[in-house]
């Protein structure tokens, strides 16, 4: 494939896209579905030996999440997170782990839409949520037309222990728009939703940016549209993959 360089276009929406994270950062305001982790998954099929290990960074107050997941099989995959939380002027604190297995539709299926099914089983500190522990199921659509590539992550969420765990499921949904303006840079348009005792909705202009091979840089800018979300989110993922055969 024919590398291409970078258009003035994208280019200048990536600038404007850095110089809007840094107000901010400083605005020090967010909230989120999950704020340890705003991301839509994808299709992301890792082989036996190969590994990804990804930053997730929300800011205001401080949020930051490591997770590192090892590829069990070809269409199986088995994940680890560990959350940390800090208020403003304090250092991040331990606010608990989770374990996220991942399974795939082989693409050899040839279904319409590529498929994956994600779990979250997460263990909470009381800190962090009066619920200690909950469970996420996801699932992954994935189509893509040309350069544009379509997401969609509907989930069932619900606390298992805590003054919550009556409540029974809530219901959300994640969706990402991307156009691949460059091998290096795929500006992306992500929505977030949830139906629960407060319906929460956000939308989130940001990209991908592709610093090496391995290294995927993605940052979003994102705004709240109903009144139980903040207005401003800043959020950021440093993906870096290694091992195995891993192609791009």
């Amino acid at each position: 494939m024919t590398r291409r360089r970078p258009c003035a276009c994208a280019c200048l929406v990536w600038r404007s896209f850095a110089m809007l994270g840094v107000p901010a950062l400083l605005a020090g305001v967010l909230s989120a579905q999950d704020p340890f982790e705003i991301h839509v998954l994808e299709y992301e099929e890792l082989h036996a030996g190969e590994f990804m290990f990804e930053d997730h960074a929300n800011y205001g107050p401080l949020h930051n999440t490591y997770e590192l997941t090892a590829g069990i099989s070809d269409h199986f995959s088995f994940g680890v997170m560990q959350l940390s939380a800090g208020g403003p002027g304090a250092p991040l604190e331990s606010a608990g782990w989770r374990l996220v297995p991942h399974v795939y539709v082989p693409r050899s299926w040839r279904w319409p839409v590529d498929v994956g099914f994600v779990a979250e089983f997460s263990f909470n500190k009381a800190a962090s949520t009066p619920d200690s522990r909950s469970v996420e199921l996801l699932t992954i659509l994935e189509k893509h037309f040309g350069r544009i590539q379509i997401d969609l992550n509907p989930e069932f969420s619900r606390p298992l222990n805590g003054p919550n765990k009556t409540r029974g499921w809530d219901f959300g949904l994640a969706a990402r728009l991307g156009f691949e303006a460059s091998r290096r840079f795929t500006p992306s348009l992500e929505y977030y939703s949830e139906w629960g005792p407060l319906s929460t909705h956000q939308i989130f202009p940001g990209g991908d940016l592709r610093l090496t091979k391995n290294i995927l840089w993605n940052v979003g800018i994102g705004a709240g549209v109903t009144s139980s979300t903040d207005r401003l989110v800043y959020k950021s993922r440093l993906e870096i993959s290694f091992g195995g055969r891993r192609k791009h």
